[in-house]
């Protein structure tokens, strides 16, 4: 790798992260290298910093490609391809719980309403699927906060988030003011 130590070792982290996170250790650190980088970077600068072979590289830049993380950067006068992630960290973060609603979230809701409509052979099945009504509710009700949260301006969600365990005091004033007499 021909990075500097600091670099470097947020890239080799990134990578391990990435593969808890189920995807390909070169994945990942290519798209640190990408995320940190002040420039959009091309194919070539990619396996020279990173020390991957063209293969390597190829394969992780459609990845992310297909995850809608990266985007393409044309120069003018230069035939080659150069990448970039989003500038702003809330698009990222964004774009990544998209994609992974559309990966794994939504075919489970898709399976279990699949699942909901059969009818029960047994008293074992008919335990089964009052199981899976509870998470298909859960996931329903999850998918629609997320629904709501992604609707929102960043500036919202940072407050709401900076809110924390505050909620909870906001819906408690909420409860005395709904519970008030002639309400």
């Amino acid at each position: 790798m021909h990075l500097s130590p600091l670099l470097q070792s947020f890239v080799l982290h990134f990578g391990e992260m990435g593969s808890r996170w189920g995807i390909n250790r070169t994945v990942g650190q290519i798209y640190a290298l990408l995320f940190a980088s002040a420039d959009p970077l091309n194919a070539d600068q990619i396996m020279e910093k990173l020390g991957f072979s063209r293969s390597n590289v190829s394969m992780g830049l459609k990845e992310l490609q297909t995850w809608n993380l990266v985007r393409l950067i044309h120069r003018p006068g230069d035939r080659r391809d150069y990448f970039a992630t989003p500038d702003d960290i809330w698009t990222i973060v964004r774009t990544l719980a998209e994609e992974r609603k559309k990966r794994e979230i939504d075919p489970t809701l898709s399976m279990l309403r699949e699942l909901l409509m059969q009818t029960p052979g047994n008293e074992d099945e008919r335990h089964a699927q009052g199981r899976m009504r509870e998470m298909h509710d859960l996931i329903e009700l999850l998918t629609r906060w997320y629904g709501d949260v992604q609707g929102l301006d960043t500036e919202r969600l940072v407050m709401l988030l900076s809110l924390g365990a505050r909620v909870q005091k906001i819906l408690e004033i909420k409860d005395k003011f709904t519970s008030l007499p002639g309400r």
